[in-house]
């Protein structure tokens, strides 16, 4: 164990067990300096614990005749939680039940002792497994009665008012596209040659904050939740049902209120001037991205120089892709880095057990769409912060990025060399991100491409909420915030209220304030990554666990002290084989270049490299799958 003093960014100090009162990751304790031993760590005792992390964990439930307990789900706990029968609540033998501790250990007792408070039901269980994820991290798994029933109230009727105070979009093409399987339409997009021959492209987002008023029930707790969870089969949103899903949604042939970024554009797409205006639209039409990828491939605007639409409303996408192509083009010229993304995906049976295990490539329907609301985000930014010499911006919560860690990239500069690759590790923000973008595209193709990317992302920064901007060093945004998704995103939900209130000359927003609720929402975001991720794990896991003694291609995806990790070709499960496993010679661990070094043989093992592995085990508990080298 160890312990981090509060406002020092030394090295954490050691606590053993026995000096630790039993206190547990995360909580806050004050502790004693101890005499410092000759060649040993600087050790602390723990003499209070002034504020418990956590008192409600999950995990699966031991019962017999004379003792029942609790097993953690993720292993915090240095012993199980023991239960009294009567405080099972009616939870059986290897249920997974979400239990409150009632008594921690102290000098007389050493047993943390708990009851359970609610039954989520048999261990294996689709819903009680993705359930034990989210109550693992906090999150909620259900929705609050009293925020549905207030929703419920909330009427979805357009008034005269509204109508009179709002430009009018309904009578001019517009679209959504968004996965295949969404019900939350956050974004539209409409498209109109204007009378002098330039085009106007609308970006009308959800106007959540004119149903969701500032500091009511829903408002509340959905700035609580923060964000919507996206599990491999299932959203936990941060609205009610009826919001998300039917009255905020900008669903198709249906007249919705929205917030909206009123384009003009030249046929080179350079912004000429625009609006941020509310407005009310009707969708034309729900689109899939598939639908329009098809759409822009069957026209030749993906490949070819000359356009021949094919299709519904093939003209206008084709216009919009053009568009989005061109604004793509100027952001990496500018700076902005380009990383090659996939998403994980698993087809499911009805009862949620994955039959078939994929990825999906980013393509040029999700680019459209990536690009407009970028632009949006970033002008809507530019409309606060950006101001004359001299004056002060106004309060607004930023989407910010900073630079890579300088250290991270000059040991990807010396890495990359064995490979014959350049790059600049100082220079300008512009200059690092050309660098890095020139390096991936010189490895594509490459052996090594899935290696330099891994090494280079390592180098980058986390994309935070914060009132201070910084900038955007991944986009090279100088201003950049989140307006787009106010459905699933409440930092997006703050910045509509706060330009609605700065456009009727309303005064800035208490600085304090917005930047506890992005450090909040930042915080969130990270939850709901690795509840997400999560998930994927317990799915691959579970894909994996019908192919055991299997035989696949791989590549070396991670290297540690104490094994490889190895991710599937096929299907990019991964798993790991334990250092224990590597038998033919004894490894030291080169973390500078990442590799495992064997010191007789000289073998070595390189992160990137291609591999042969088993599939040895397939452990859902732990969401682990454990892998042996093949023969």
């Amino acid at each position: 164990n160890s312990v981090q003093i509060d406002g020092d960014k030394g090295k954490p100090l050691l606590v053993t067990e026995r000096n630790s009162m039993y206190a547990m990751n995360g909580d806050k304790v004050r502790v004693s300096l101890m005499a410092r031993r000759r060649n040993h760590a600087k050790e602390v005792e723990v003499i209070d614990i002034v504020e418990r992390a956590r008192d409600i964990f999950v995990g699966r439930l031991i019962v017999d005749d004379d003792i029942a307990y609790m097993v953690s789900q993720d292993g915090l706990l240095a012993s199980n939680i023991l239960i009294p029968k009567k405080k099972l609540k009616g939870g059986r033998n290897d249920d997974k039940a979400v239990v409150k501790v009632i008594r921690w250990p102290d000098a007389q007792n050493r047993n943390i002792i708990g009851e359970v408070i609610d039954v989520l039901g048999r261990s294996g269980d689709n819903d009680t497994e993705m359930n034990t994820i989210l109550v693992q991290y906090g999150l909620p798994y259900v929705y609050p009665q009293a925020v549905e029933d207030a929703a419920n109230e909330i009427s979805e009727e357009i008034t005269a008012e509204d109508y009179a105070e709002r430009e009018d979009f309904r009578d001019v093409f517009t679209c959504t596209i968004d996965p295949a399987d969404a019900k939350d339409f956050d974004d539209a997009m409409s498209l109109r040659r204007t009378d002098d021959g330039q085009w106007e492209v609308g970006v009308h987002i959800a106007d959540v904050s004119h149903d969701v008023t500032e500091g009511s029930v829903i408002d509340r707790e959905a700035q609580k939740r923060a964000t919507s969870v996206y599990l491999v089969d299932r959203t936990i949103p941060m609205l009610p049902e009826r919001l998300c899903n039917f009255i905020c949604s900008l669903r198709p042939d249906e007249e919705k209120l929205a917030y909206s970024v009123i384009f003009t554009m030249d046929d080179n797409a350079k912004v000429l001037k625009y609006r941020i205006v509310h407005t009310v639209i009707k969708s034309n039409r729900r689109f899939a991205y598939d639908e329009v990828q098809k759409i822009l491939i069957d026209s030749g605007a993906v490949d070819g120089d000359k356009v021949n639409p094919k299709g519904e409303h093939a003209v206008e996408l084709c216009q919009l892709w053009k568009i989005a192509k061109q604004l793509r083009e100027a952001r990496f010229n500018n700076g902005a880095v380009k990383f090659e993304s996939e998403e994980m995906k698993f087809e499911l049976d009805e009862k949620g057990k994955p039959i078939r295990c994929y990825f999906k490539k980013i393509v040029e329907a999700n680019n459209l769409i990536e690009e407009f609301m970028l632009l949006a985000n970033k002008t809507v930014a530019e409309s606060v912060g950006k101001v004359k010499k001299g004056k002060t911006a106004k309060t607004l919560p930023y989407r910010v990025h900073d630079n890579p860690d300088p250290q991270k990239l000059e040991t990807l500069k010396e890495f990359i060399v064995k490979f014959g690759y350049k790059m600049k590790s100082t220079g300008t923000k512009g200059e690092a991100a050309r660098s890095l973008n020139k390096l991936m595209a010189d490895c594509e193709g490459r052996k090594e491409q899935k290696l330099i990317q891994t090494v280079a992302l390592r180098s980058m920064m986390k994309a935070k909420y914060s009132v201070h901007n910084i900038g955007h060093f991944g986009l090279a945004f100088d201003y950049y915030t989140h307006f787009t998704s106010p459905i699933r995103r409440y930092p997006d939900t703050m910045v509509h209220r706060l330009l609605t209130s700065y456009a009727n000359g309303g005064k800035s927003g208490n600085v304090d304030y917005y930047e506890e609720q992005c450090r909040h929402s930042s915080d969130m975001e990270q939850i709901a990554a690795n509840a997400e991720r999560d998930s994927i794990k317990y799915k691959a896991v579970e894909f994996m666990k019908e192919h055991l003694g299997e035989v696949y291609d791989a590549h070396i995806s991670g290297i540690t002290s104490y094994g490889i990790y190895c991710e599937i070709d096929e299907n990019h499960c991964e798993g790991m084989v334990p250092m224990r496993d590597l038998k033919d010679d004894y490894y030291d661990f080169d973390e500078k270049n990442y590799c495992l070094r064997g010191t007789r043989r000289g073998n070595r093992y390189q992160l990137g490299d291609a591999i042969r592995i088993k599939v040895a085990n397939a452990n859902l508990e732990k969401k682990q799958l454990d892998f042996v080298l093949a023969e």
